[in-house]
This record gives C-alpha cells, structure tokens and sequence, in this order.
C-alpha cells in the first residue's frame, strides 16, 4: 500500500499515534491521546487520519501466548476496539503484535533523554508501525485482503 499510514498502540488511558512518510518506509512519533471514550477518541483519530491524508492504520495487539484458552485477555478488549474502529474510520486496518514494543520504547526514550517516567506511548506505536514497514519491505505484511480499498 502506498500513502501515509498511522500507527495505533491503544492502551487503557492513552493512545500513542505514529505516522509513515508517504513512502511508507519510515515512521515517526506523532503524539499521545488520553483516552476519552470511544466515540470522542474516533473523532480525533478520524481529524488526524484526515490531517495527515492516511491511507491505512496498525494497530497494535497485546498478544499473550501464555493465556490460558477460554480467559479473556487484553488482546481480546483490543480487537472489540478495533472492531469499531473500522466502522468509525472506513480504512484498511492491520493487526500486529506489540510483544516487547513497551520495554523497546522505553530504551528509546532514555536515548531521547525523555524523563523516566514521561509516557512512551507514541514511540511504542512508531516501533509497532515501523516493524510493520520494514516486515512490508519484504514481503511479510499486508494489510487483510477482505479491507484493502484500493
């Protein structure tokens, strides 16, 4: 896919956001959101996703191996939000794993010499949507063929 596309690491009281060029080569931090109920974080996300002309979202999905089958997780409270993201922003949405994204955000902040305890979110999704572009570059990412627009 060609065109800008915004990286989500949704969490239970914030959002980090992340932008592509337009190559879809690099991502950068966007911002960070504090959770404001769904329908008023669909409103922002939707007024970025116009601002920055995005052409696709991924978003970023706690994934547990080790959680035991028949438990909720919160992965699955992540899918339920991304569910509705896709009738709130009619784009093609990509699922990918945010395993270690927090521990490698936090090293990246301490090289940004961001303060110890100042949010990461918006470098946790700059590392989710850059592990998508660079798996993309070869080949190992799309985005559903059920939701491409193209």
């Amino acid at each position: 896919m060609i065109g800008r596309l915004l990286g989500i690491d949704p969490g239970e009281k914030r959002i980090g956001l992340a932008v592509s060029d337009a190559m879809g080569i690099a991502a950068r931090e966007l911002q960070i959101l504090p959770r404001m109920g769904d329908a008023a974080d669909f409103a922002t996300l939707g007024e970025i996703v116009e601002r920055h002309k995005i052409a696709g979202i991924v978003v970023g999905v706690p994934l547990n191996p080790n959680a035991p089958a028949g438990i909720r997780t919160q992965a699955d409270a992540v899918r339920e939000w991304i569910n509705q993201l896709r009738l709130a922003i009619p784009l093609p949405i990509a699922e990918v794993s945010e395993y270690l994204t927090s521990h490698e955000a936090r090293r990246l902040a301490y090289t940004q010499k961001r303060k110890p305890r100042e949010p990461v979110d918006d470098l946790a999704a700059r590392i989710i949507l850059q592990a998508f572009l660079d798996a993309q570059s070869y080949g190992n990412a799309t985005f559903p063929p059920s939701e491409t627009h193209e």
